[in-house]
């Protein structure tokens, strides 16, 4: 499971190294994809495999689920994890997320997400102020 927040940095030659608690985990292969909110989304294999699947399975009759399927899919990569623990991020997915130096790598589960460090602070003081909206709706639900 990927908990927490991260800062990190890219080197010169575009290779972000993962925090060292979530290496074990990733194995020596990921995928890395666009996420939502303008981030990249690392899968390990075996979570990426089933989504794949899931969205593949989805009806491509439906314009907007085309539109993410073709998002997530077409925009993904297999990276190797080096023995330093780092991954390649290709620049087109850099430009996508708007990453330059310096970036928040957060655990969410069974994802990591990759946001350009200024993008994160702006995206978690919006979120932030409005965690009691959001529990409420999923004390609705069940879930908090």
């Amino acid at each position: 499971m990927f908990i927490g927040e991260y800062q990190h940095s890219i080197d010169p030659k575009k290779r972000l190294a993962v925090p060292i608690k979530f290496r074990g985990e990733l194995k020596n292969k990921v995928v890395v994809t666009r996420g939502l909110d303008k981030c990249l989304f690392i899968y390990p294999m075996k979570v990426w495999e089933k989504l794949a699947e899931k969205l593949g399975a989805l009806p491509v009759g439906e314009s907007g689920t085309r539109s993410f399927v073709r998002t997530m899919l077409a925009g993904a990569t297999d990276v190797e994890v080096d023995k330093q623990g780092r991954v390649l991020i290709p620049d087109y997915l850099k430009a996508y997320a708007g990453l330059k130096k310096e970036v928040v790598i957060a655990g969410l589960y069974n994802r990591l997400e990759i946001w350009d460090e200024r993008k994160w602070r702006e995206y978690k003081q919006g979120a932030e102020k409005n965690t009691d909206e959001i529990a409420e709706q999923l004390g609705k639900l069940g879930v908090y």
